[in-house]
């Protein structure tokens, strides 16, 4: 190869890569404006096919609305109480009870007002008759619905209400008699429900009425002002119907850039502020009811879509570019890469040599540490399984301890309505014999009942003694309290405690179990049960209520409270200070883990007077 000199060779790559630098920079502008007029193009038709859909299914909700009341007016008009009002109009009680019966149809057919009209277009009886500004006695002659009604054809009009400044759609119908139109009747439905729902799109859609005027539209700030500067004729028109009292028809549009065949491309601000927005307005004629529906659709996520490839069109290039220029310095350094290649490899052979050597020997030390941990938590597990099964077993054994402290009064509870139950037995024998057989009838319902409250009662002790799943599910509060009442109600009437609940709001609702949830309030309540038994003052006050997201409970006595020597150990198993028989020191252990698994804890919280214990639960809804 020929001797060149280095300068030479430095002029000849760089005036290369001059080139290749033009090059691309035309290929950079070149490709951007293409990608620029294609990915606009694209954009804008798929926002007027996606407005096309959304306008078909709008103007099919709206028909539908329409439709659903079209033909209430045309029913009514032959209604014989109606034709008889206006041949006949009567007298003031007559009047009223029209009144009534539309007021009446009215709730019924779910409408905003239903009233009547003679040929005059005086209003003799409407629904709205009870209100501080009814319709009767107004005049609606001038309105176009009555003028199409009297006409003999159903009368459509939108409008605001004179009386009422509510936005309504208006159907009337003219009431005949022997081919003679004696009047109209009218019904005004509410739109609000159509506003609502299409606000909740996240879209820019409005309904604009024959004349060009704004009446439903999903952003506020555009109701009743126009797309477009009205007319004088039209203003005046709009202004002879009362169609919008007291209404500046301002244009929202500031300019038209330009139209195609299905759509127009418009400069407006946004929302009433001072950014300047560019919009698709595209548009669909109801013929029936002479409304205009219209979406307009921004077109900022255009550009940021063609901003955004153009931006990857861009890199892409510029990546090539820059690839390019690496892959010549490559040749260069291909060489020198081999040979410090070829080293790399036999360090690479030494290392990984004394590497397997070092692995072989940990692995064997990781073999035998991995085994003696399994065989460490196959233990835990176990204890752990026999610990849940103990911790089971002593819960339901603390429940029987509760039942069997309960068994005299229960047994008390028991004894009265088989008592009641052996004497309304004589009793309706007697009354069978004197042929008393309603006296005899009522002596066994009484047993009905009394035996009905006694089934309860083992029910509820049934549902408390079985051992629970302890799955927490959703539990209705009052529900528990009740179960727990049950079963301490005996043992309460026996001791002279009486006992408050009060349960704020009465629906709540907790993540809990119902039966574990039952012990605890049964194993609290039975501790303040026995702490007021000595005093003069026997009171309890359960409480239930709700703060955010969680549900205090608390049960709270008038006894003689807890010491603080006592207070550090309250919650150990197997302590108690109460005298021999009254429990097993178990009820407050037991209580607290029912409660941690529930993921709250027992609190014990001083008060002046007794002691008062509380717990927190997760709140549902």
């Amino acid at each position: 190869m020929a001797w060149v000199p280095k300068n030479m060779l430095a002029q000849s790559r760089n005036k290369r890569i001059t080139l290749f630098t033009i090059f691309f920079i035309l290929l950079l502008i070149v490709s951007l404006n293409s990608v620029t007029y294609w990915a606009y193009n694209r954009g804008i038709n798929r926002l007027e096919l996606q407005g096309n859909a959304r306008l078909d299914l709008y103007v099919n909700y709206l028909q539908g609305v329409l439709e659903k009341y079209q033909s209430l007016p045309e029913l009514l008009a032959i209604d014989n109480t109606l034709v008889h009002a206006l041949s006949s109009p009567g007298g003031k009680k007559r009047i009223e009870t029209l009144n009534k019966y539309l007021e009446t149809i009215n709730k019924v057919s779910d409408t905003l007002d239903t009233y009547l009209m003679n040929r005059d277009g005086l209003t003799i009886a409407a629904s709205n008759w009870q209100k501080s500004r009814p319709f009767i006695g107004r005049n609606f002659s001038y309105r176009p619905y009555f003028k199409q009604a009297m006409t003999g054809k159903l009368g459509r009009y939108f409008a605001l209400g004179v009386t009422s400044s509510k936005r309504g759609y208006y159907f009337a119908y003219p009431v005949r008699k022997n081919d003679e139109i004696l009047g109209a009747v009218a019904i005004k439905i509410s739109i609000d429900s159509v506003e609502k729902k299409w606000a909740q799109q996240g879209e820019n859609f409005l309904v604009t009425d024959p004349d060009g005027v704004i009446f439903i539209t999903t952003n506020p700030g555009w109701r009743y002002k126009t797309l477009t500067p009205l007319s004088s004729v039209v203003l005046n028109r709009i202004n002879e119907s009362k169609r919008y009292p007291e209404t500046n028809f301002d244009p929202v549009v500031d300019e038209i850039l330009h139209e195609t065949q299905s759509s127009q491309f418009l400069v407006m601000h946004k929302n009433g502020s001072d950014k300047v927005v560019r919009v698709i307005k595209q548009s669909r004629f109801m013929p029936q009811a002479g409304w205009n529906v219209h979406i307009l659709t921004d077109i900022v996520k255009v550009k940021k879509n063609v901003l955004f490839l153009n931006i990857i069109v861009a890199s892409s290039l510029v990546v090539s570019y820059f690839l390019t220029l690496l892959l010549v310095q490559r040749h260069y350094r291909l060489q020198e890469l081999a040979v410090i290649e070829e080293n790399t490899k036999a360090a690479l052979r030494d290392a990984n040599e004394r590497l397997e050597s070092r692995v072989v020997e940990r692995t064997q030390e990781l073999t035998e540490s991995n085994e003696l941990l399994m065989k460490e938590v196959i233990e835990r597990k176990e204890t752990e399984i026999k610990l849940k099964r103990t911790r089971k077993e002593l819960i339901h054994a603390a429940k029987l301890a509760v039942l069997g402290q309960m068994s005299a009064g229960i047994n008390h509870e028991l004894n009265q309505p088989l008592s009641a139950i052996r004497s309304y037995t004589d009793n309706g024998t007697q009354f069978l014999k004197k042929g008393r057989y309603q006296e005899a009838m009522w002596n066994l319902e009484q047993i009905g009942e009394l035996t009905e409250r006694m089934a309860q009662i083992g029910v509820q002790l049934k549902l408390f003694s079985k051992k629970s799943s302890g799955q927490i599910v959703i539990v209705p509060l009052h529900g528990a309290v009740d179960g727990s009442m049950e079963i301490l109600k005996p043992a309460l009437k026996k001791a002279g405690v009486s006992i408050t609940i009060v349960i704020d709001p009465p629906d709540l609702e907790v993540r809990g179990n119902n039966v574990l949830l039952q012990q605890v309030l049964v194993n609290l309540i039975t501790n303040a049960m026995h702490a007021v038994e000595n005093q003069a003052t026997r009171k309890i006050l359960l409480t239930c209520s709700s703060h955010e997201n969680k549900v205090l409970i608390a049960v709270e006595d008038t006894g003689a409270g807890i010491t603080t020597e006592h207070l550090k150990n309250i919650f150990d198993p197997f302590y108690t200070t109460k005298k021999s028989g009254q429990g097993l020191g178990l009820g407050l252990t037991i209580s607290d883990r029912i409660v941690r698994d529930f993921g709250g804890r027992i609190v014990y919280v001083p008060i002046a007077t007794g002691a008062r214990f509380e717990f927190t639960l997760d709140k549902i809804g």
